[in-house]
């Protein structure tokens, strides 16, 4: 039996995928932000010599990284409201599962760059009298960018791909999109080839800029 792939009523119902493209980006663009606030929060508590800080940011990490992502996101749309009578709609609840999971993986992301810089360099800040804060944000953290750039945008390239699980809380990304118009049209095939299309195309778009930038970055460290 030969399958006859006919793409014109998906094509019909672009607009639907398209909205789902829009409402993926602006999802990741947002958990990404948020995730790189959590990490980098993260990743300066599991560096503290206080283990009251470090353990609790570690127990944290290790949770997120060790748990299906698919949890994060029932835990925070069905399991929350449960305990603070509080509802969540859709968008809240994946970003909050995004951002607190993707933080958990940048944490150490931002903390194998900050430990990568030799020792000599924190000794010779410290005896110029800079205090850590300062030590990190003119010492530490211009040189760790370059070296956590390639795995911050790996990362970063994986959180948007997991965005495709806010369908399951019946978010309109382009997942849930896709499912929509296949429940109209019966042409799985297609539909779900034109979403990978477009998942592709966004990614690899993100893929060039990413190499720009990183290509800028080294231009200008040297």
């Amino acid at each position: 039996m030969t399958y006859l792939w006919d793409f014109a009523p998906v094509l019909a119902r672009s607009n639907l995928l398209i909205e789902g493209l829009k409402n993926t980006v602006e999802i990741a663009l947002i958990s990404i932000v948020l995730g790189v606030v959590v990490g980098l929060a993260l990743a300066l508590l599991k560096l503290s010599p206080r283990r009251g800080l470090s353990y609790p940011a570690t127990a944290f990490v290790e949770f997120y990284r060790n748990t299906p992502p698919i949890i994060h996101f029932f835990w925070f749309f069905y399991a929350l409201p449960v305990l603070t009578s509080i509802s969540l709609d859709p968008f809240i609840a994946a970003v909050l599962a995004l951002s607190t999971q993707s933080g958990a993986f940048y944490a150490e992301v931002f903390r194998g760059g900050i430990v990568s810089i030799e020792r000599g360099q924190w000794e010779a800040a410290k005896a110029l009298g800079m205090n850590r804060y300062q030590l990190l944000r003119r010492i530490v953290l211009p040189q760790a960018l370059t070296r956590m750039f390639p795995p911050f945008v790996e990362r970063s390239f994986e959180l948007t791909k997991t965005t495709a699980l806010a369908s399951t809380l019946a978010y309109a990304d382009l997942m849930y999109q896709a499912m929509l118009v296949n429940s109209e049209t019966f042409r799985p095939l297609e539909v779900y080839t034109t979403i990978a299309v477009m998942y592709l195309l966004l990614l690899v778009s993100a893929s060039g800029l990413a190499r720009f930038a990183e290509a800028r970055m080294t231009a200008y460290r040297t």
